[in-house]
């Protein structure tokens, strides 16, 4: 099963979409099968880009033989995301409003989800070794550098800002990927056994 999270940029910023392959790794570990992520595919998309051609380019991908018929996406509905949400790209697809809130609530067909817990998915699957990104992929390192980049800082006011430190820097990859783990992680498919390095070679 594939998973794709796409994170919808705005004016000044990408859009990006990472596309996570689940599979079983063959052996069991306290009889439990043990699963893990693979990050098969990863892209930012050039400034300016139409949503139309961001939709356009999702729908090539979810329809390639590799994925027809076993790809669920997660797109990113805050803002402007909303009525790409409505498109049809033949597949399921989740719409994830990411808000600064307490914990993660369903309204609808929307799915309002905290900045930091979105974050925090990634953090723990990668830490369980459960979560697997190639050097070897085309874009990984600009994902693993968002990673290394990520910060949690206070704004005042008892808020607290959650992206990349310093002005001007990029965490759409990062979102993108957040979006298809979280989307994995809806469904219970049975993480928490594998123990796999995260970043390997």
């Amino acid at each position: 099963m594939f998973y794709l999270g796409l994170d919808l940029g705005q004016r000044r910023d990408h859009s990006a979409i990472a596309v996570l392959e689940r599979w079983d790794a063959g052996r069991a570990y306290l009889g439990v099968a043990m699963r893990c992520l693979e990050l098969r595919y990863v892209e930012r998309i050039p400034l300016g880009t139409p949503y139309t051609g961001v939709v356009e380019r999702v729908r090539r991908l979810v329809q390639d033989p590799q994925l027809l018929g076993q790809v669920a996406v997660a797109v990113d509905a805050t803002g402007v995301g909303a009525p790409v949400v409505e498109l049809r790209l033949g597949c399921e697809v989740m719409a994830v409003s990411i808000t600064g809130g307490e914990r993660e609530n369903q309204q609808g067909a929307v799915w309002n989800v905290p900045k930091r817990d979105l974050i925090a998915g990634v953090q723990v699957l990668l830490e369980r070794g459960e979560l697997k990104i190639s050097r070897r992929l085309e874009g990984s390192w600009a994902l693993v550098k968002e990673l290394l980049d990520m910060r949690m800082t206070s704004t005042g006011l008892g808020r607290v800002r959650l992206g990349a430190d310093g002005g001007g820097e990029h965490d759409d990859l990062v979102i993108a990927l957040a979006l298809g783990c979280w989307r994995v992680q809806r469904r219970g498919n049975g993480f928490g056994t594998s123990r796999l390095p995260g970043v390997h070679g």
